[in-house]
């Protein structure tokens, strides 16, 4: 046993280190604030296990393990141990690698006994709310004063706030592995054991671990190599890394090959693939131009390329085999080659590229496709840019001269100028085919393309039988470059389908062309390389993305993992596609820990029933999501189901005034008047009146971080005057909500261009 102010004392003396194989920090929010919850109740938050050694050639984080004397070495509960640590210091311990802002600015209500995270609006002017880092900087007694018109509450506030101080000195369980004969490999065997259970550690993770008890440098050598290539726009993971350098180093595909490579040898592998990293991107950047990360294609890829040019000397031959190996990447992305069974195909192109180099690797891809490497008009049908087919329509319009309907000049960085800023544009705007076409044909691949930002604006929402006539007739030859059909019957939305299909024709025809002219080496060998220009995304402008980009934002607020938007979903066992989710969190909503989790919100374009097969949690509407997460949260911070509606919610009021009852009418009118003149049954916004009554309902949903499921359907349908936040502005239901409700509610319609009569 130790007390907990001991063991932060001996953080901050340097006694208690960080291992360096350990992990960084990885907890949110509502893991922090049910720690605390359950340390303030006194509830059991498990035990710590240390090893204590003198060993000075250990590897640590946030100090040494050299000279005199014993360190305590933290093995299981770190990240027990940094929460408390940064709450109660207000700062990150020395040996912290994280995300700071999932400890910093807890509050604690001293009425409800509530641990949230601060809010300004909502506790600046509280003085129930209590800063829990002030608190153990100063203790209880500067709070008497807040407190002192009410002696009786004043005692009870205090009672509890001296409770929460005294957490400092609570026994802290504690098992410590002690012995001259233990040894590091040893220790990471036992670490891994015990992390089995808590936030789940990769196979990657594994690996690494071993590696940084004989090289202390070997992750922060790796992490300086990502955040160059992070600076340049591509983001990638240690695992993917050390894939790459797993390739270099062994040609094997399996983390556990590096059981048998040493440390100088590993230094040598990881140099030389991050080497050949650099140079495929160069080429993928400056050939394909494929210059940013949301085009980037398959990561898996790249290791196969790295262990090519390792057994090539480090280089491609000459051009033409560089135009090889990027007609076989491209080919391999388009068809998920690594979708499936990763390691497998993965050891199958690298025993490909040692027996006979790229034609090997080329041999291999066309056999599993059946013989055949070509581009389909179909395979153009995909929605979203999650589509694998998304990257290859950049691609297009950066290597086949595509040109900007504005200006007429072509879509390249050397061209622009000042202009060099793209955008992703709707041909058909998606304003004129809401009302008729669903949400997978307006985001069809064949309806987007790349224009300077200047244009898009010009553009807006004109329909194309307006402003392509305008372009031709300025730039002749434009829309054929973007690969526009120019048959005018087909720039009427009646005629839509027919404008997608014909479009995917002539997508399919440039990308085999293309194609052809990488296999066959025929491009000029003396031609500049691509240079970068800068894809800027367009501001949300439909309900169901500002519904997903506001539950995004609050949930990374929250210190949720950050999802892949537009998300193509592949089959692992048959590299098919199963999904095109709107968010996706592969490792669960915290890294490592729970299922993967989708949001699917064209439920009949996926394959839901094989999603649920495979382990994924899947969520068809983002109300359901978020309450999922508000679930999750209640069991991080130990809280009953109801706890939460009954601290943040106003109750409903029982008072006299008759506008409350007039409101819940016009709440059920609202009801069924969707129903009947929109179409649109909302059984849980029913159900909600029910349980929280018609006010409760109507705040509930304005206090929500993202626009309702029920919002969303109403703006598809053209009804935003049956939304609450249309009803609660009418002149005779406002005083019943307060400004900030209101503001909110009139900023949501105003986003979509309602505007109450009145205004």
């Amino acid at each position: 046993m130790a007390k907990l102010s001991t063991l932060l004392d001996q953080i901050d003396t340097g006694t208690v280190l960080l291992p360096e194989f350990q992990r960084g920090y990885v907890w949110n929010r509502d893991q922090v604030r049910g720690l605390m919850r359950s340390m303030y109740l006194g509830h059991p938050v498990g035990s710590l296990l240390l090893w204590e050694t003198s060993a000075a050639e250990t590897a640590v984080r946030g100090g040494s393990a050299g000279g005199g004397g014993t360190h305590l070495l933290l093995l299981d509960g770190q990240q027990r141990i940094t929460s408390l640590y940064g709450v109660m210091r207000g700062r990150a311990p020395a040996f912290f690698e994280g995300d700071a802002s999932a400890f910093t600015g807890l509050q604690f209500n001293v009425d409800t006994e509530a641990f949230e995270f601060h809010r300004p609006l909502k506790m600046n002017d509280n003085p129930h709310w209590v800063d829990v880092t002030e608190l153990f900087r100063q203790g209880p007694v500067p709070y008497l004063a807040r407190f002192a018109d009410d002696p009786d509450l004043a005692n009870t506030y205090l009672t509890r706030l001296n409770r929460l101080y005294q957490i400092g000195d609570k026994d802290f369980p504690q098992e410590v592995i002690t012995g001259a004969n233990w040894t590091t490999d040893a220790v990471v065997e036992i670490f891994n054991r015990v992390n089995s259970g808590g936030t789940k550690l990769s196979k990657g993770d594994l690996a690494l671990a071993k590696l940084c008890a004989h090289w202390p440098e070997a992750r922060s050598t790796m992490r300086a190599s990502l955040n160059r290539w992070s600076e340049s726009g591509f983001h990638f993971t240690l695992d993917w890394l050390l894939r790459n350098a797993t390739a270099v180093a062994t040609g094997r595909a399996l983390f556990s090959a590096l059981d048998n490579v040493d440390v100088p040898e590993f230094q040598r592998a990881l140099k030389a693939s991050v080497d050949h990293v650099g140079t495929f991107l160069d080429a993928v950047s400056g050939r394909l131009g494929l210059d940013h990360d949301r085009v980037l294609m398959s990561r898996y890829s790249f290791p196969v390329v790295a262990r090519l040019l390792e057994l090539n000397g480090g280089r491609f031959d000459d051009a033409a085999h560089r135009d090889r190996v990027l007609y076989w990447y491209v080919h391999s992305a388009l068809w998920g080659r690594y979708a499936g069974s990763t390691e497998t195909f993965l050891q199958l192109d690298y025993d490909g590229v040692a027996e006979s180099g790229i034609e090997g690797a080329i041999r291999r891809l066309s056999r599993w496709r059946g013989g055949k490497l070509e581009v389909l008009p179909d395979d153009f049908e995909g929605s979203t840019r999650g589509s694998r087919f998304y990257p290859l329509l950049y691609m297009l319009t950066r290597v086949q001269g595509a040109r900007d309907f504005g200006s007429g000049l072509e879509l390249k960085a050397e061209s622009l100028g000042r202009l060099s800023s793209l955008q992703l544009h709707h041909v058909f705007p998606k304003g004129v085919l809401r009302d008729s076409y669903d949400r997978g044909h307006v985001n069809a691949i064949a309806n987007f393309c790349f224009l300077t930002q200047q244009s898009n604006l010009e553009v807006s929402d004109r329909r194309p039988e307006e402003y392509f006539p305008e372009v031709e007739e300025r730039h002749p030859g434009v829309l054929a470059s973007q690969w526009i059909p120019t048959d005018p019957d087909l720039w009427k939305v009646e005629n839509y389908l027919d404008f997608l299909a014909a479009r995917r024709e002539l997508l399919a025809q440039a990308a085999q062309s293309f194609l052809e002219e990488l296999a066959t080496g025929s491009r000029p060998t003396t031609e500049e390389p691509l240079r970068p220009v800068t894809v800027l995304s367009a501001e949300p402008d439909d309900a169901r993305s500002v519904q997903v980009q506001e539950m995004v934002d609050e949930l990374l607020r929250q210190g949720y993992a950050k999802p892949e938007l537009d998300a193509e979903i592949n089959d692992p066992e048959r590299g098919r596609v199963i999904a095109e989710a709107e968010a996706f969190w592969p490792d669960g909503l915290q890294h490592g820990l729970g299922k993967p989790v989708v949001l699917e919100l064209d439920p009949d374009q996926a394959d839901l029933p094989r999603l649920q097969e495979l382990g994924y949690e899947v969520f068809t509407s983002v109300d359901s999501l978020l309450g999922f997460v508000n679930r999750l949260r209640q069991a991080a911070a130990g809280e009953p189901d109801n706890q939460e509606r009954q601290v943040q919610e106003p109750q409903e009021d029982s008072g006299d005034d008759p506008r409350t009852a007039d409101f819940g009418k016009a709440m059920l009118n609202v009801y069924e008047r969707a129903k009947s003149e929109a179409d649109y049954t909302a059984s849980f916004f029913l159900g909600m009146i029910s349980e929280l009554g018609p006010l409760g309902t109507a705040r509930k949903l304005l206090n929500a971080p993202a626009v309702s499921d029920g919002f969303a359907n109403l703006w598809e349908r053209g009804r935003l005057d049956l939304t609450v936040e249309a009803l609660v502005l009418r002149p005779e239901y406002a005083p019943l909500f307060t400004q900030e409700e209101l503001g909110r509610a009139r900023t949501r319609l105003e986003q979509f261009g309602y505007r109450m009569l009145d205004d």
